[in-house]
């Protein structure tokens, strides 16, 4: 048999993918009317009736054993009368066609479902009507929840009595709902809850790990700052290794006259004594956390990252809130004499980065353009302890003295 030929797998092929698109369950709550769908076959052309007649027959035949019968509901076969010069008179199928959503329902086995959906977008519509758009654009979630919509409804009423709580959602008291819960149904919960509410009651902007908390008024996990004590006499009761809250480290009891920024763990935990300073380390991206931290503007501020495109995008960010930042080991000097160590970076940057100095914005652009070789990367972990140590001694001491003997002036 031609494979070019429909057959009843093609027809059920293309009409899952239909509903897998959700149209036919939209279709059953809409208020128009349903039109009888009807899809054209590849049937047999006159030549192939010539030459493959036995096998055309046997085509024509697996059609009718899957039409709809009087005990079985499906598609109706269009023919067309075919007048063949050898052949005679011959009806050949040339489309099928599906005059209710209850038989295309009925062919895919989907019967069930589609009570299941009919019944629950009734059910939440006559609660929250609001949410007639959403239930209907995404039928299949609204299936795939079936089980839990109790459970999300009491969440929309509870925010609807309880706008913006500025609670930790471990503090709902909904029977039925933990934290686990939302979590796990988050992603849905998001586009109810947009749903069920007016713009200007969703902050849509939020984004990042606390989204879905700062989009419903919900109190986020707080951010943590990771920190190192460079100097003992600045010890927080002898503690120099500490973990904070980005509020208390904003308010942090101690004014270091130096601050360092690495990226890196371990680095961050090895870097050397430095006096009067304590080390950052292990926020990435997130640098926007220590804007708050008024007192560092008042520091002597050096920032330590990865020599790839990315390392120098983290810097930009940091003197949107700090621009009086310096960089070290991140020198075209730096890059050059590790070249037996250099990486590629997965998913370089490109952007422009307008706060970036001179001589960092000559070594940003010979990355971003592959000058030296293609996605270019010195890992700040590849360099040295020894090198490190002598940066400091060498470079940042001197300048760090300098710093702390002119505030001290400024402030007589």
């Amino acid at each position: 048999m031609s494979a070019a030929w429909t057959r009843d797998a093609d027809i059920r092929a293309r009409l899952e993918k239909k509903w897998a698109r959700g149209e036919f369950l939209a279709m059953s709550v809409g208020d128009l009317p349903f039109e009888p769908l009807r899809l054209p076959l590849k049937h047999p052309t006159a030549g192939q009736l010539t030459h493959q007649f036995d096998e055309a027959r046997g085509w024509i035949d697996h059609l009718v054993t899957h039409a709809a019968q009087e005990n079985k509901r499906g598609f109706e076969i269009e023919w067309r009368e075919i007048n063949h010069r050898a052949l005679g008179r011959n009806r050949i199928p040339v489309a099928v066609t599906f005059r209710t959503l209850e038989e295309i329902h009925s062919y895919l086995g989907k019967t069930g479902a589609a009570i299941r959906y009919r019944t629950l977008f009734h059910d939440i519509t006559g609660r929250f009507p609001e949410l007639a758009g959403l239930l209907t654009e995404k039928p299949l979630e609204v299936l795939r929840h079936g089980s839990v919509w109790d459970e999300l409804l009491s969440i929309v009423s509870y925010l609807k009595e309880n706008p913006r709580p500025m609670i930790y959602i471990r503090q709902l008291e909904i029977p039925g709902v933990d934290t686990k819960f939302i979590e796990t149904h988050k992603a849905w919960l998001v586009q109810l809850l947009s749903a069920a509410f007016p713009e200007h009651a969703v902050n849509k902007a939020a984004g990042g790990p606390s989204a879905f908390e700062n989009r419903f008024g919900f109190r986020p996990r707080p951010g943590r700052i990771r920190f190192r004590i460079l100097d003992p006499a600045l010890s927080i009761m002898g503690l120099t290794d500490l973990q904070i809250t980005e509020s208390e480290f904003h308010t942090l009891s101690i004014t270091p006259r130096t601050v360092f920024i690495t990226e890196n763990e371990i680095n961050g935990l090895a870097f050397p004594p430095v006096p009067d300073a304590l080390v950052i380390f292990g926020l990435g991206y997130s640098l926007s956390a220590l804007a708050g931290a008024r007192w560092m503007s008042k520091a002597s501020l050096w920032y330590w990252g990865d020599i790839d495109t990315h390392g120098f995008a983290m810097l930009d960010r940091l003197r949107h809130h700090f621009p009086h930042t310096r960089s070290f080991l991140m020198d075209e000097e730096t890059l050059l004499s590790h070249k037996a160590l250099w990486g590629s970076e997965p998913v370089p940057t490109r952007r422009d980065l307008p706060l970036l100095t001179a001589d960092e914005t000559r070594v940003y652009d010979a990355l971003r353009n592959n000058r030296h070789a293609p996605s270019l990367r010195l890992e700040q972990e590849r360099i040295s302890y020894s090198d490190v140590k002598r940066s400091i001694a060498a470079s940042l001491l001197p300048l760090i003295t300098n710093n702390v003997h002119s505030i001290s002036h400024s402030t007589r």
